[in-house]
C-alpha cells in the first residue's frame, strides 16, 4: 500500500478549520480587511480632569499651556490616545485651539492591536458659543496591522466630572498584505 500526500484542497480545508478554531469570535480575519478603507464612528472621552500640565505662559491676551492627557475611545476605533497638547486660549478672538502629538493604542474596526502616531491635529473650540470640532491624522504607523485614519471630531458635551465627551467619524484605509 502506497503512502498517499493530502491533496492541496485538504490542506487547505483543514488550515482553514484550525484558524478559525483560533480566531477570536466577532473579530475579523487579519485579511478581512486589508487592503480595504472602512467608515469608522464613534465616542470619546477626554479625561481632562486628571492632566498633567508642564507649563503655562500667558500675555493679556493669549494664555498657552502644556500638557499631557488621556483620551479613551469607544466604537470602532477602541482603546486609549495619550495626547501630549499644546493648548493656546486667544480671549479676544473667543478661540481655543489644541495642537501637539498624540499616540493611538487599541484596535480599528475589530482589528489587531494597533498603534497610530498623529502630529497633525487640530481642535478648535469657539468660546463664545462652545462650539467644538477637530480633525485627526492618525496616518503614522508604530505597531500592528498597517492602517491609516482620518476623523472629523464633534464636542457633545461633559461628563458628571467635566471631562469634554465628543463623537468621532472617518476613515480607516488597511494596508495590502
Amino acid at each position: 500500500m502506497r503512502n498517499r500526500l493530502p491533496s492541496p484542497v485538504a490542506i487547505g480545508a483543514s488550515l482553514l478549520c484550525a484558524c478559525s478554531l483560533l480566531m477570536p469570535r466577532g473579530a475579523p480575519a487579519d485579511g478581512a480587511t486589508r487592503g480595504r478603507t472602512v467608515h469608522v464612528t464613534g465616542t470619546g472621552t477626554d479625561l481632562a480632569n486628571a492632566m498633567l500640565v508642564h507649563s503655562k505662559t500667558s500675555t493679556p491676551q493669549v494664555q498657552t499651556q502644556r500638557s499631557t492627557e488621556i483620551v479613551n475611545l469607544e466604537g470602532d476605533l477602541k482603546g486609549k490616545v495619550l495626547y501630549h497638547v499644546t493648548t493656546v486660549i486667544d480671549t479676544q478672538k473667543k478661540l481655543l485651539v489644541n495642537t501637539g502629538d498624540q499616540v493611538f493604542s487599541g484596535t480599528v474596526a475589530g482589528s489587531e492591536p494597533v498603534m497610530l502616531h498623529d502630529s497633525k491635529f487640530r481642535f478648535e473650540v469657539n468660546l463664545a458659543t462652545g462650539a467644538e470640532h477637530g480633525s485627526v491624522f492618525l496616518v503614522d504607523h508604530i505597531a500592528g496591522p498597517r492602517v491609516r485614519c482620518t476623523l472629523e471630531v464633534t464636542g457633545t458635551g461633559q461628563t458628571a466630572e467635566g471631562n469634554p465627551t465628543f463623537s468621532y467619524t472617518g476613515t480607516c484605509r488597511f494596508a495590502q498584505p
